[in-house]
């Protein structure tokens, strides 16, 4: 079994002069959550090599036993830094799709093609594809095989107007994650803010934030009967 986890290659936080990239928490808990499943990860970035890490998700009050079990494991450091680029995949050989959030992916994988393309290959095929905290706002372009929006009339949710609020980005960032959903058709859905949230419609799961990264992943490892 193998599972495609893709992550930004953005490191630039709108105009604010302050850095961003993918958030350490939703990359680490389904990372370990599938690898101590037995399952292959590949990861992958549109530019390959090493993501750029949001600073704030490495700070000290953001820290999980993930994170903490990550920076002391050099195979997934290692992993981390040399991601394949995002063209150079052969969708064909994944069982599944991944997308860790952090603010970088609305700037660069929301309007990726190759990124639209593989999510809409990987739909099209009926495989699973899950995103969680502001990653779901990769599906906003993405198209069913009849050409309407994948999330229209699905069941979804991901980072919430009022987190994005909480942290002070609401006019900072391209697009919010919430209303990019429901634009498309989504029927969103959320708990309070920073509870763990999960929504699987179909073979698509979404998670709220970061604190859903775990149970995120879980749940796709069910719709992979794992």
């Amino acid at each position: 079994m193998k599972i495609l986890m893709v992550l930004t290659s953005h490191d630039k936080l709108g105009d604010t002069g302050k850095k961003t990239g993918f958030w350490l928490e939703e990359f680490a808990a389904p990372y370990f959550v599938f690898r101590d499943a037995g399952i292959d990860v590949t990861l992958a970035t549109p530019q390959g090599g090493q993501p750029p890490l949001d600073p704030k998700s490495d700070e000290p009050d953001a820290q999980t036993a993930d994170t903490r079990r990550f920076r002391e494991d050099q195979e997934a450091q290692a992993t981390l830094a040399n991601t394949a680029r995002l063209d150079e995949i052969n969708a064909d050989e994944y069982d599944a799709l991944f997308y860790p959030g952090g603010h970088g992916p609305l700037w660069d994988l929301a309007e990726h093609p190759v990124s639209i393309a593989l999510i809409e290959h990987y739909w099209g095929s009926g495989k699973p594809v899950a995103t969680v905290c502001h990653a779901p706002g990769v599906l906003r372009h993405v198209k069913k095989p009849d050409g309407s929006p994948l999330v229209e009339g699905k069941r979804v949710t991901g980072f919430t107007n009022s987190e994005e609020e909480a942290v002070g980005l609401t006019h900072v960032v391209p697009f919010l994650v919430e209303d990019a959903l429901k634009e498309a058709g989504g029927q969103f859905e959320r708990t309070d803010d920073w509870g763990v949230h999960v929504v699987v419609d179909g073979h698509l799961v979404t998670g709220q934030n970061p604190a859903s990264s775990a149970a995120t992943a879980e749940a796709l490892l069910k719709l992979l009967h794992l």
